[in-house]
């Protein structure tokens, strides 16, 4: 068995977010919602959904910081509440039940080298099949019908 890390992206990264206006949020690109049905709104620091009624900030994100021509940023949710960042070991987060996720296998010049689908809740048979190439440097897991990215996944 591969042993895996899948970590919640940093709250500190998204602290200057939190108690800000929707004015201000706007001129930023970034707008506060209230998720109004679970599951639909993953936050990506505690990989878990919003529960209904919850504000949640969508903002566009650069998830895939690299020289290569796999960088990538799109849209993600953080939580307003979140306290804390999941820290998962050869677990799968919340988030990854029930949906389709997408994983991209990534060497380390962060050139993609292998993908997968994973469907009726095999991500985890799926990501370990990617991490038998000892030249996939990590994964990263995508929202497969949105495109959203999910979270990054580490050898253990």
């Amino acid at each position: 068995m591969t042993s895996y890390r899948i970590n919640g992206l940093p709250i500190e990264r998204f602290a200057n977010l939190i108690g800000r206006s929707d004015a201000e949020l706007a001129e930023i690109g970034a707008v506060r919602v209230k998720a109004d049905h679970k599951p639909g709104y993953p936050c990506r620091i505690t990989l878990e959904d919003a529960e209904v009624g919850e504000p949640v900030i969508l903002l566009n994100f650069e998830d895939h910081a690299v020289g290569s021509p796999y960088r990538n940023r799109y849209a993600i949710y953080v939580r307003e509440r979140a306290t804390r960042a999941a820290a998962l070991e050869n677990a799968l987060p919340p988030i990854f039940a029930n949906r389709p996720i997408a994983l991209r296998a990534f060497d380390e010049a962060g050139m993609l080298r292998n993908a997968a689908l994973a469907l009726a809740n095999d991500a985890g048979e799926k990501i370990e099949q990617l991490f038998a190439d000892p030249a996939i440097a990590y994964l990263h897991a995508h929202n497969a019908a949105h495109g959203c990215f999910a979270a990054r996944i580490d050898r253990g």
